[in-house]
């Protein structure tokens, strides 16, 4: 339990120093995680794998980026272990029966044990290849989804194929251990679900998820998705707002400030006068500016601004 937080601490700090774009420090906590002895449950709890790899690709020291992909390389053989113990059970058979078929032609007597021997381990072999790998190598949010149906339609097939592929634009899927098509028919089935047809509507809806998954400017996305973060029913409606990067959220907040003191501007703009008269409320407190709306021999156009009550006017 210590270890797992322990773990996690360093994770976060990394974490901090990707979002603050500042690595400095970076190299003793890489040293302090090549010094624990990680285990699988520590590595998908924690998902300290996902943060390494993000400090590796924002680094530019040499050092950090060496150590960032040995750790990562270590921590793919623990995934890649589990998935060899599937495989222990069957080439014991085969190298058994290929040795006793081998004595057989040999001796009479060997043959007779090489028949006997293949027919005794059938009951045990066939309990222990299921049991054996019931360690999960993916994130238990991922797994606890229900299956998405399975569907003949061509057209959700393709959507389902390019969702894949823009879930494995990075490395980040195989860190975590997302299985990308079992998540990407999730989000195919939502929005199919929402609109229960393929027409331009569903087509619209999908080439966005896409296009902001693949967006190599916005990987906090794609990475929020892989964990689960944010959940298949909920990148199926986001708007593109909501999908957008903090950079680009950023860019828009400044434009719409912008435009607002630029609308508020031109409100009060103008030069002060009491020389109209409003005649909506009848008063006296009025902004007026001049522009040359018509060709040059004709007067000016004056607009007039009432301060008091918004209302504006125009003569010439």
């Amino acid at each position: 339990m210590a270890k797992n937080q322990e773990v996690e601490r360093i994770a976060k700090k990394l974490d901090k120093m990707v979002h603050k774009k500042n690595t400095d420090g970076a190299l003793d906590l890489l040293r302090e995680l090549k010094n624990i002895k990680m285990s699988l449950e520590t590595l998908q709890s924690t998902r300290v794998g996902m943060s390494v790899n993000a400090v590796r690709k924002q680094s530019s020291d040499d050092e950090v980026q060496t150590l960032a992909k040995a750790l990562i390389k270590s921590w793919k053989k623990l995934l890649d272990g589990s998935e060899e113990k599937k495989k222990e059970g069957s080439p014991v058979r085969s190298s058994s029966t290929s040795k006793d078929s081998g004595s057989s032609e040999k001796s009479s007597k060997k043959s007779e044990e090489s028949q006997t021997t293949p027919t005794t381990p059938t009951s045990p072999t066939t309990p222990t290849t299921p049991t054996t790998p019931t360690t999960p190598t993916l994130p238990p949010r991922v797994t606890s989804f229900p299956p998405a149906p399975v569907t003949t339609d061509s057209v959700r097939n393709k959507c389902r194929e390019l969702l894949v592929a823009a879930l494995q634009t990075d490395d980040d899927h195989r860190t975590i251990g997302v299985d990308c098509e079992h998540l990407a028919a999730q989000i195919e089935e939502e929005i199919f679900q929402e609109f229960k047809a393929t027409d331009i509507k569903y087509k619209t809806r999908l080439r966005s998820r896409i296009s902001n998954l693949k967006d190599q400017k916005n990987p906090d996305l794609r990475r929020k998705v892989l964990c689960g973060n944010i959940l298949p029913h909920r990148i199926a409606s986001m708007t593109a707002e909501e999908m957008a990067s903090a950079e680009l959220k950023q860019i828009r907040e400044n434009l719409t400030k912008e435009s607002i003191r630029e609308h508020q501007l031109s409100k009060v703009g103008g030069t002060e006068t009491d020389m109209f008269i409003c005649n909506k409320c009848h008063g006296k407190s009025c902004s007026y500016t001049q522009v040359q709306t018509r060709s040059a021999d004709e007067p000016m156009t004056t607009f007039v601004l009432c301060n008091s009550c918004g209302n504006r006017w125009k003569f010439c």
